[in-house]
């Protein structure tokens, strides 16, 4: 029991260090530009985002947009996937400042950083970019409330809500990114709040929601304002939700009108009485989109290809083997596009060369409207024949790229020289013979008696004897006592 015990206090002592690195938080660099932002990010590891507290301030900075990114790798039947979720501060000046020692809360567990000191440098030649903005349309007129005109006053308030498509159509396949904003202008910031919000957005998703559509949805756990300018005017603009579609088929995107009551402040007309504002309400409206969904151009692959902008990058670890000896291939796709529903490029058959399965890596960022990252295939091969095999005649990966509205095929460059002589038994012995002979090296081959099974029976029911007797010897003997 002491030993167990024992057992059990080690196993605890290290198990809980590993557990903590499931969640950490990362630091951007100590030296920052003035027109570079400075990060914050948390780090999930094979866990789901479920919550978290809101990033921390830091004196000389002003929050700016937020951004997510995950990564997939699949290694020997095994997969890890990385979540993680980068908050951008931008430097209001030059200097130096301090990042405070910080707790975050995660997934319900409390993190700590022990903050850094950051430099603020003169800019860079890189410049960074404006945002983006929507087609904006004006909300209908307030609903009434119950007011008390003599004492409070309904002032004119500038907001609206919208929701943003970069599209006006897209091929079946091509990625849709939809945002829904609600714009506020600052001067503007006293008159309006968010009411029973939670609820509200719960209903409004539904009503986006694709049942045709792959969706890819933009993480975030809180909704905090953006600066923009508009004809020249500061707002403030919330993102209240934002996903990248890919339609599965022709049938079009429908997203109904939807609405979102505010609470509507009126001000007092005497700023001497106690309640400066009565409290009111308002609904904005945004209009309604449909979004045409066009079929893929006449292809013998139309059905399966895949859509997006992409690019190959290739990497071989030898260039030239021996014959029977493995090396290794990279194949990886990247560039933009629904790269979740990539499947692993099938080598055509070439005599000589034998690939198997290959490992699986997936590097996703959704930043700034745009999914975007890379997923590599690492096939193992076996020269069994020597020569000189031009990996193009085995890698061929066909996609559809939107933009250009043509097909486009991603083919390998590289050709791998296999040296020496073919040995016949060495090609016997290198054959995969299947599951069933792979774990032989590692089962017992003692030889085991055919009778062992009755024997074991036979002195079985003879202990069963003995336990009986004494079971019924003790019985009697207290019996009689």
């Amino acid at each position: 029991m002491r030993l167990i015990f024992l057992f059990l206090l080690l196993f605890s002592v290290f198990a809980v260090p590993a557990l903590a690195q499931q969640a950490r938080i990362e630091l951007g660099k100590s030296s920052v530009p003035i027109n570079m932002y400075y990060t914050v990010s948390i780090r999930l590891q094979d866990q789901a985002l479920k919550d978290y507290s809101p990033f921390p301030d830091i004196e000389g900075f002003k929050k700016s947009t937020k951004f997510s990114s995950t990564q997939t790798v699949i290694a020997g039947g095994k997969t890890t996937s990385v979540l993680t979720i980068t908050q951008n501060y931008a430097a209001l000046s030059e200097g130096d400042f301090e990042l405070k020692p910080f707790t975050m809360k995660v997934n319900g567990k409390t993190l700590q950083s022990a903050g850094m000191k950051i430099k603020v440098v003169p800019m860079t030649a890189v410049s960074p970019q404006g945002p983006s903005l929507p087609n904006l349309i004006i909300p209908e007129e307030a609903e009434k409330v119950q007011e008390r005109p003599q004492e409070y006053v309904d002032q004119k308030d500038n907001a609206f809500l919208t929701l943003y498509t970069n599209k006006k159509e897209v091929y079946v396949g091509e990625g849709l990114n939809i945002v829904l904003y609600f714009y506020l202008a600052e001067e503007d910031q006293r008159l309006l709040d968010f009411y029973d919000f939670d609820n509200q957005i719960t209903a409004i998703l539904r009503q986006l929601k694709q049942p045709s559509a792959w969706e890819e949805v933009f993480e975030f756990a809180e909704v905090t304002p953006e600066h923009v300018m508009i004809q020249d005017k500061p707002y403030l603009r919330f993102r209240l939700y934002e996903a990248m579609l890919y339609p599965l088929n022709t049938e079009p995107m429908h997203f109904p009108a939807m609405s979102l009551k505010m609470i509507k402040y009126k001000v007092a007309v005497d700023p001497t009485l106690t309640e400066d504002r009565q409290e009111g309400y308002k609904t904005f409206f945004a209009r309604e989109h449909n979004i045409p969904v066009k079929e893929l151009p006449p292809h013998p692959l139309r059905d399966v290809v895949p859509v997006g902008q992409y690019t190959l990058r290739e990497n071989l670890s030898h260039k030239s083997v021996p014959v029977n000896r493995s090396f290794s291939y990279l194949f990886q796709v990247e560039g933009e596009g629904n790269l979740s529903a990539i499947m692993p490029p099938e080598p055509t058959a070439t005599v000589g060369l034998n690939f198997y399965p290959p490992d699986l890596r997936q590097d996703i960022t959704k930043r700034a409207g745009i999914l975007e990252g890379a997923k590599s295939f690492s096939y193992t091969a076996l020269g069994r024949v020597p020569g000189s095999y031009n990996l193009g005649d085995t890698f061929q990966w066909i996609y559809f790229n939107p933009v250009t509205a043509t097909y486009d095929t991603l083919r390998s460059s590289m050709t791998v020289q296999v040296t020496g002589q073919t040995d016949t038994d060495a090609l016997v012995l290198a054959t995969d013979l299947g599951p069933f002979y792979k774990i032989i090296e590692n089962e017992d081959h003692t030889l085991v008696s055919l009778h062992q099974a009755d024997a074991i029976k036979r002195y079985t029911n003879i202990i069963l004897l003995v336990l009986l007797a004494v079971s019924g010897f003790v019985f009697l003997k207290y019996r009689k006592n």
